[in-house]
């Protein structure tokens, strides 16, 4: 399946391919489309869009608390992976403007994807330059999930 977004990704339209890759569509294609062509793009090539205004899978509210769209995709396939909902967290903590109970590694998050912006000569490029640190993060908070939440690093 394709699926289209907004170009010159940094958070957001990063993890969305690669939680869309990784647990909903391994076969994905993504196009990253100037912001005014994403509805247009959507239907011409009967792709999936995301993170843009108006569409399904982008920032909502819950609760009073702004969502991300890695959150809405998450919603959508009903996706239960403690380690993918701590992940969210971080994800949302990186991308949104404010949060309840903002995460540490969301401001590391941020950090890296507007590094990976600034060296990536395409969104394409960036998507396989990052892929490997949300491949790290995950791991990172499926370790936190099994050590219940705590941060316990030993020497």
């Amino acid at each position: 399946m394709k699926w289209v977004t907004r170009e010159k990704a940094k958070v957001d339209r990063i993890a969305c391919p690669w939680l869309i890759t990784h647990f909903v569509d391994p076969n994905a294609e993504f196009l990253y489309v100037p912001t005014d062509q994403v509805n247009e793009v959507a239907k011409r090539e009967d792709a999936i869009p995301y993170d843009a205004a108006g569409v399904e899978l982008t920032h909502y509210r819950e609760n009073g608390d702004e969502r991300v769209s890695f959150d809405a995709i998450i919603k959508k396939y009903r996706l239960k992976d403690p380690a993918l909902l701590d992940l969210a967290e971080i994800v949302r903590t990186a991308d949104a403007g404010k949060v309840p109970h903002p995460r540490p590694e969301g401001a590391g998050l941020e950090a890296a994807a507007l590094g990976f912006r600034q060296v990536a000569k395409d969104d394409h490029e960036n998507i396989r330059l990052q892929f490997p640190l949300y491949d790290a993060l995950y791991a990172y908070c499926k370790w936190r999930v099994e050590q219940g939440g705590r941060l316990e690093f030993s020497a």
